[in-house]
């Protein structure tokens, strides 16, 4: 028939289960098994069929099964449960925002996608997950927030493999009126709908609203009947198509994201852009400021000082930059609305590139967030020192160590990956409030009261659960292929619940080296196959649809996994999403990781395998450089870079084996010591795993990092800066401009009397002379900078008048120093020292 709209209609839910309905339309379920469970024993076929959709199960189930479910009172005392602790977590009003947080402005977090439930397709690895339970935790602490992104109809993919292992993509249009979102509606009960001018024409946007337990997540959607064919199809699919598509969705983001805000009355005090994607959030808030009245410095300085902007990509790239030709289709018309100049607007993201031979300048969506931005950070204490050297090309003489780029390491959210099992156990040691105190080191020492075989019995059955879904998987993928009888027997067969189990599962980037395990297959048939040890390896993960590289590392672990020697040992799971994730971190003994150090920006799969009790097996990179203590798993290779490639995977490999057979798998294998009861062996290891990852790289304690390192000085800083008709942004964008043009003309002389030799704690000194061509004394900084190493110090010179200035400047520890001179412009209420970016050196 011709469709010409469509309707939800939920059944008639008997009273004594009547808001199931409410339930499934927060996603407070996505973390709380108990609360899918109701939706699962309805019809586990139907929960199965729909990715774990309460929406859809109440739309599917008949209505004699819930006629049936309310008369059983075992379901209604759980569902009761489920129902009052729902309405204790949604009432509670001393949250850890209202005792810690009380001066925080509204947050406004924009992200590309989100990972929040496998029901809801709008993501497509690591970064989206890491949205979603950011949002989660900023609900679980009582933050003002509110997320924003794009609602992609046909999702990222769905992974496919085929009789030769070789990845094939199939997109799935969802029907949007049977997820857990609701149509957004004005005061007045209007739908909304925003409007966005893209190219030569204007585009019509819906707005969705997804609760997540205390805080909405907006999802804009094209995909309505009063745009064109093209138009819809502009949130169709994630990362999907070209540079031109993509521009467009990014302009859909951030400008129909700030637009869906304002339409409803959604207030925001702080801005946080989760990668480059968001970046052009920037263009609308000043539009905003400047058809307000401001000009369009005031209002940019006014925009940025509230703005906080998280980098994730360590490789170029993964950093989007777009040719000036392509950029004007779309921005043509932005430089007049924000009266300024197309050189002005382009300059704050200009990155020149080697592009098919020569260079050019390129719109980097990366440098716009910056310069949008008066804070940056990367999401690991390695990713923020790679970042700066990254990004110091933007400060022309600093130092890559004082780029105003810092790092919040990333986390997870414990409770949406942590099984109920374990959580169940925990709850045996830890006080009865412990997971709002996630956070809290402290706190976890209880887990040592955890008995050796406490442990053991949790982690056996949650073994045999991940068993049982792999087993089913594999049939799925094998019926779907024509496999024989014969083959679909031996899936009953795969994996043993006796044999020490690893995990791994992630993007099939190339830089995460999948196969680095195969590198040499013999001593890795020794390692699977020996008899008394057995060893078995279960992969999981998706490559971007173009990447074919990343294919072929899909394509090498199936093929590895249908040789006689690893067949039903070594076992890759198509299809890998949520669902699969929290099978695989619930269920293996071991997660693996070995990326190309130092390309992985943080990582977090890792971190919920150790929430349920698996060590980790890493390279020291990203999050486990900091989370590897010595106790709570082993690392893999050296913290240490390296220049040939090959070179850099042999000694991975040979670490990774080295250690597999002389510490890993000799100690899962020990015999129990009761003389030694928790104080080593395996059991010991699994402890200190969820000792000491489950607080310090828990999202709880992310986003209480982020709020009092960012969140908070924003809301102080933004505040200031706009108050009284935005006067002290304009000032700063006065001084700044006026700065800009007498640089070039100042100058700046020094000499160091500097003896051949000199004793640690002997001063020399520095003397300098400044032509400050017009800027006031008070507005410069001048220093001397001694370099040891990669150690720098600085030591302010003082004024001695006419532009004359000196100091006596120790030399504290032995080794060879470099002695420099320069001066930055400054004045009060700048976020960092180097925000002009102006130095000049001596």
């Amino acid at each position: 028939m011709n469709v010409i709209g469509q309707v939800t209609v939920l059944p008639q839910l008997p009273p004594a289960i009547g808001r199931l309905s409410e339930l499934a339309y927060n996603l407070y379920w996505s973390w709380t098994p108990h609360a899918q469970a109701l939706y699962r024993d309805l019809d586990p076929d139907i929960w199965e069929r729909f990715q774990h959709n309460p929406v859809r199960v109440l739309l599917e189930v008949s209505q004699e099964r819930l006629t049936q479910a309310a008369a059983d009172p075992e379901y209604v005392d759980r569902y009761t449960r489920v129902l009052a602790d729902f309405d204790a977590y949604m009432g509670k009003k001393d949250t850890w925002a209202s005792q810690h947080a009380a001066g925080l402005a509204p947050v406004a977090y924009f992200s590309m996608e989100y990972g929040l439930a496998e029901a809801l397709p709008i993501y497509s690895g690591g970064l989206g997950v890491l949205a979603g339970d950011h949002c989660k935790s900023a609900s679980d602490l009582g933050l003002p927030f509110t997320a924003v992104g794009l609602l992609f109809y046909q999702g990222y993919f769905r992974q496919l493999l085929n009789k030769e292992g070789w990845q094939e993509e199939a997109y799935d249009e969802v029907d949007v009126t049977t997820l857990p979102i609701r149509a957004a509606h004005t005061p007045s009960g209007e739908e909304v709908r925003v409007q966005v001018h893209i190219g030569d024409r204007d585009v019509q946007v819906r707005v969705w609203e997804l609760r997540v337990g205390r805080i909405k997540v907006l999802l804009l959607d094209s995909n309505v009947p009063e745009n064109s064919e093209e138009d819809r199809k502009l949130t169709a699919r994630l990362y999907g198509g070209n540079q031109d598509l993509r521009f467009q969705q990014y302009l859909l983001l951030g400008v129909a994201g700030i637009r869906a805000l304002r339409a409803l009355n959604v207030p925001a005090g702080v801005y946080h852009m989760n990668e480059g994607h968001a970046a052009l959030l920037g263009l609308e808030r000043i539009r905003e400021l400047v058809e307000g009245g401001l000009d369009f410095r005031t209002a940019q300085e006014t925009v940025a000082s509230n703005t906080l902007f998280t980098t994730h990509t360590p490789v170029p790239a993964g950093n989007d930059a777009f040719a000036y030709d392509l950029v004007d289709k779309y921005l043509g018309q932005w430089p007049a609305r924000l009266h300024t100049s197309r050189e002005e607007l382009y300059g704050l993201a200009r990155q020149d590139q080697f592009w098919d031979g020569h260079w050019v300048p390129t719109f980097s969506m990366t440098v716009f967030a910056l310069n949008m931005s008066r804070a940056a950070n990367g999401v690991s204490e390695l990713h923020g020192e790679v970042s700066r050297e990254m990004w110091k090309f933007l400060y022309p003489g600093a130092e890559a160590e004082e780029v105003p780029i810092g790092h919040i390491t990333n986390g997870a959210h414990n409770l949406t990956f942590t099984s109920q099992a374990m959580r169940d156990l925990l709850s045996t040691v830890l006080p009865a409030d412990w997971t709002e105190r996630l956070q809290e080191e402290a706190m976890w020492t209880a887990v040592e009261g955890l008995s050796d075989a406490q442990l053991a019995d949790v982690q056996l059955d949650m073994k045999r659960e991940m068993i049982a879904f792999v087993r089913r998987r594999l049939r799925e993928q094998l019926t779907r292929n024509g496999a024989s009888a014969a083959d679909l027997a031996a899936t009953e067969s795969v994996l043993s619940e006796n044999a020490l189990t690893i995990g791994f599962a992630r993007r099939f980037a190339t830089y995460k080296r999948a196969t680095l395990i195969f590198r040499d297959k013999a001593r890795l048939s020794r390692i699977v196959n020996d008899p008394a040890r057995p060893v078995q390896i279960v992969f999981a993960g998706k490559a971007h649809p173009a990447d074919n590289p990343g294919k072929a590392f899909i394509q090498e672990i199936y093929k590895v996994s249908q040789e006689p020697e690893f067949r039903g040992k070594i076992v890759i799971l198509e299809n890998y999403d949520l669902a699969v994730a929290r099978h695989l971190v619930q269920g293996v003994d071991i997660w693996l990781n070995n990326p190309r150090r130092p390309l992985e920006a943080s990582g977090t799969s890792g971190m919920k395998a150790s929430f349920n009790g698996a060590p980790n097996f890493s390279i020291l990179d990203g999050w486990w450089r900091e989370g590897y203590d010595g106790t709570n798993g082993w690392p893999i290779g050296e913290d240490r870079e390296y220049t040939d490639l090959n070179v850099q995977d042999d000694a991975d490999a040979y670490s990774l084996y080295q250690t597999l057979e002389t510490q890993i798998v000799p100690l899962y294998y020990a015999p129990a010591s009761p003389e030694a009861e928790g104080r080593s062996g395996w059991a010991h290891t699994v402890r200190r795993s969820l000792q000491t990852v489950s607080p310090r790289f828990s999202m709880q304690r992310q986003v209480i990092d982020y709020t009092q390192q960012y969140y908070l000085p924003l809301s102080q800083r933004g505040a200031a800066l706009a108050a009284n008709g935005s006067q002290r942004a304009r000032e700063v964008a006065s001084w700044k401009t006026w700065v800009r043009q007498q640089w070039p003309h100042t100058s700046l002389n020094a000499t160091a009397h500097l003896p051949a030799t000199a004793r640690p704690g002997q001063k020399v000194e520095v003397q300098a002379s400044v032509n400050p061509a017009g800027i006031r004394p008070e507005e410069l900084r001048v220093e001397a900078v001694l370099k040891r190493g990669h150690h720098i110090t600085r030591v302010p010179l003082t004024s001695q008048g006419d532009g004359k200035y000196s100091a006596q400047v120790p030399l504290e520890d032995s080794g060879l120093y470099s002695v420099g001179v320069r001066m930055l412009p400054e004045i009060d209420g700048l976020s960092n020292e180097l925000e002009a970016g102006l130095i000049r050196w001596a």
